[in-house]
């Protein structure tokens, strides 16, 4: 049996020593393991019983994974509330692809989604809505409280969590975030502690006008890699209170800054929990500077290359919303696209395009009359994630715009800010 290195409970050991059968035990070894790894002091009990998991996709590749959880179902071991989990990789009906393609998909690459969705099913997956990288969001209701102690890996939630939610979760890796739901525990240490969420980074923003979410949120995510940002000068655009209308404004910064560099939290002054309440004192002695002026948002812009095999051609392909957009940017963006095509004079959008959100939030928006009026424009709506469509090494050949930084910088897609991505749709502009 492991030796742990930090103090466990009474209850902590019966479970490492088997008191709960050998599954159980193999689950607590590994999650002691890990924090063991960082020094932590003990574990600390999850808050927030509704899980979140990374792992989404039933891809071949995935033999171990498939096996641990086989072990966890024939356990009858399920979490301790209910989780969602990543979105799905394919949506044929949506999302069409060729016939090659397909076959790639269903064949070879996600040939075991069927199977693995059972298992998830058995573990303790909420229902069939799921699947989303934004389950934070009230549609979905798996929303922490400020405090709340999260077992997550999904690195969008995790950095929307900390920051705009005020939890408290570390970045973990796919199955440890599984793992820490069904003991109920996570070892302590890194963004757990109020020492670990001081911010070694203070980012002063001096733009002259707010600055897309993507690329600020690139420039800080590039510049502080893992560290914490205190963010100040954004207040002045975004408020003091946390709305639908920086909600998503601060998912996609979060987002940016997690997958550009490795941020698990930031604060934004005077308006994120803990910037409010603490304000600079959460700013450490010996932190950094970053000024960021139109000039610096200009340049990480064009500093991002292009992967295309053919970047002369037009895009022939967009995403609007990775991650999945929230309900509120799924009616702006259907409102910008009807505007746009009445300007333009054009019917439908003349390049596919593609936006994604949450199964639940799409739900809610099909209820409204809006949803009709945005298929009238050959847009379509799919809940899948981009990147595991990106996947497919045949898409590769698919010219891809997209405002998602997340999606550039895990895939050949090009990147554009938000006006040049909408003009293109309805044809005002001919990239």
């Amino acid at each position: 049996m492991y030796k742990p290195k930090m103090e466990l409970t009474l209850e902590q050991k019966e479970i490492l020593e088997g008191k709960q059968g050998p599954t159980m035990a193999k689950i607590m070894e590994t999650v002691v393991m890990f924090g063991d790894i960082f020094d932590a002091p003990r574990l600390v009990k999850v808050t927030h019983d509704d899980g979140h998991l990374v792992t989404s996709f039933g891809i071949k590749l995935l033999k171990p994974l498939f096996s641990t959880m086989e072990q966890i179902n024939d356990a009858g071991i399920k979490t301790k509330g209910n989780f969602t989990v990543d979105p799905r990789p394919i949506d044929y009906k949506n999302v069409k692809c060729n016939l090659l393609e397909k076959l790639v998909f269903s064949k070879i690459m996600y040939a075991k989604q069927e199977m693995y969705e059972e298992q998830l099913a058995k573990a303790g997956l909420k229902d069939k809505n799921a699947f989303t990288c934004a389950a934070y969001l009230p549609e979905i209701g798996n929303t922490p409280k400020e405090g709340d102690i999260l077992s997550w890996a999904e690195s969008s939630a995790v950095v929307f969590a900390n920051s705009v939610l005020g939890a408290r979760c570390n970045r973990n890796s796919g199955m440890l975030d599984l793992f820490g739901s069904i003991i109920g525990y996570v070892p302590e240490f890194g963004l757990l502690t109020d020492e670990g969420r001081k911010a070694k980074w203070k980012v002063i923003v001096k733009c002259s006008k707010l600055p897309e979410a993507q690329i600020l949120g690139s420039a800080i995510g590039m510049k502080v890699m893992e560290d914490v940002p205190y963010v100040i000068g954004l207040d002045k655009w975004l408020g003091n209170e946390i709305n639908d209308e920086n909600t998503g404004y601060l998912k996609d910064f979060g987002a940016a800054t997690a997958s550009n560099g490795a941020v698990g939290l930031y604060h934004i002054d005077g308006l994120t929990p803990e910037a409010k309440k603490l304000g600079q004192s959460l700013i450490r002695d010996d932190a950094k500077e970053y000024i960021i002026d139109d000039a610096e948002i200009e340049r990480v812009y064009k500093s991002y290359p292009i992967m295309w095999k053919k970047p002369d051609k037009k895009g022939n392909l967009v995403f609007i919303g990775c991650p999945h957009l929230t309900f509120t940017q799924l009616n702006n963006w259907t409102d910008k696209i009807i505007a746009g095509l009445k300007e333009t004079g054009h019917k439908k959008v003349v390049v596919r395009t593609i936006m994604t959100t949450a199964p639940d939030i799409l739900d809610k928006f099909k209820k409204t009359p809006k949803y009709e009026k945005l298929l009238k424009t050959g847009v379509k709506v799919t809940s899948i994630c981009p990147l595991m469509y990106t996947n497919n090494p045949l898409t590769k050949s698919r010219r891809i715009y997209t405002s998602s930084n997340k999606l550039r910088t895990y895939s050949t897609a090009r990147y554009a800010k938000d006006q040049e991505i909408l003009d293109f749709v309805i044809g005002k502009e001919n990239k």
